[in-house]
């Protein structure tokens, strides 16, 4: 990899994790999920400073070259993450419906025996 490019994939990576790091700082990011995204920014930077890794990636899938071994990989990640978001909308849909219903049972309640008062 020239020295160029490896410079800027550094950058990039070490951008990357600097900006995670501060949305985490910020709670604009909660913790639960920055896990995934520093680990993202770990293996960018890792893969940057250790090419021959992606070689040896390439060569063990049997790609011809390492951007398509990237890209396969990326497309990887965002399938699991579109998961993993499914997963939890999912999940906050069903609390949410359990809530409404716990909150019109004690609307009901109350309208009835405050009716009086």
């Amino acid at each position: 990899m020239p020295l160029r490019q490896k410079i800027m994939a550094i950058s990039l990576s070490i951008v990357l994790l600097v900006f995670i790091f501060e949305l985490v700082r910020r709670r604009k990011l909660r913790e639960e999920y920055s896990w995934l995204w520093m680990l993202t920014g770990v293996i960018i930077l890792i893969l940057a400073i250790w090419y021959d890794l992606l070689l040896f990636i390439t060569h063990l899938v049997g790609a011809v070259l390492p951007t398509s071994v990237l890209f396969f990989f990326g497309i990887f990640f965002l399938v699991l993450i579109n998961l993993y978001l499914s997963v939890k909308v999912s999940t906050l849909t069903t609390q949410i419906k359990k809530l409404v219903q716990r909150q019109a049972i004690i609307d009901s309640y109350i309208e009835e025996h405050c009716k009086d008062e």
